[in-house]
């Protein structure tokens, strides 16, 4: 979450109006929050943990994700962007993901890459 603070900060800095979900929230603060997004459109940007949002996660509001913390499994970044893939949603959806050359952060993307291709594989 502290990535999500440094963003949240930054948003409000912007003058951006957005939405947050973490794991210290409750659930009601959770639905809250995904409502708001879902619904105002005055609120553009949802800040979400990828490992906080788990499952039942919509978000059809969305249509960009950033990935900007990928996960060593890419079944957790594939969920992440499954949440803007939702019936109802009726825009195309991008997704970027953010990655620094020569750092652990383009390691994990080879990695899970490897093991995205290895899996379709098996399948």
């Amino acid at each position: 979450t502290m990535m999500l603070d440094i963003l949240m900060d930054y948003c409000y800095l912007r003058d951006f109006k957005f939405s947050r979900l973490d794991g210290s929230m409750s659930y009601s603060e959770r639905e809250e929050n995904m409502h708001q997004f879902n619904t105002d459109p005055e609120v553009f940007l949802f800040l979400v943990s990828t490992r906080a949002g788990g499952l039942g996660i919509n978000l059809t509001a969305a249509d960009t994700v950033i990935i900007y913390d990928s996960d060593w499994n890419p079944q957790s970044d594939l969920q992440a962007q499954d949440r803007c893939h939702r019936i109802g949603q009726t825009k195309p959806v991008v997704v970027y993901r953010l990655v620094t050359a020569n750092t652990i952060d383009q390691k994990i993307v080879e990695r899970a890459a490897a093991k995205r291709k290895l899996e379709k594989l098996i399948i």
